[in-house]
């Protein structure tokens, strides 16, 4: 079975689960770190590195939103167009206050 599509373009798709398969790694490592007894500022290093990736991740994905999602909505007007700039506009609270 193939990997759903991000708004119709797998590139950001395939982009999108190999960020999100590297910062897996990053936090088994992590993990790792925490059982080995690792020096707690070089754990909290990994950890903001991961955070970094993650809020990456999301402005990936919110630039696709904006760029496909947003614009179609733009094109056809009416309610799904001022619902979908609501819904936007509140995804982007959320990631300013993370």
């Amino acid at each position: 079975m193939s990997a759903p599509m991000l708004d119709g373009h797998p590139a950001a798709t395939t982009d999108v689960l190999h960020r999100l398969g590297r910062i897996e790694g990053q936090v088994r490592g992590i993990a790792r770190m925490v059982e080995d007894d690792r020096y707690c500022i070089d754990v909290l290093t990994q950890v903001a590195a991961a955070s970094r990736a993650l809020q990456g991740v999301a402005l990936a994905l919110l630039d696709q939103h904006m760029s496909h999602c947003l614009v179609e909505a733009a094109r056809a007007g009416g309610p799904d167009q001022e619902a979908k700039i609501k819904e936007a506009s509140q995804a982007i609270a959320r990631l300013v206050r993370s």
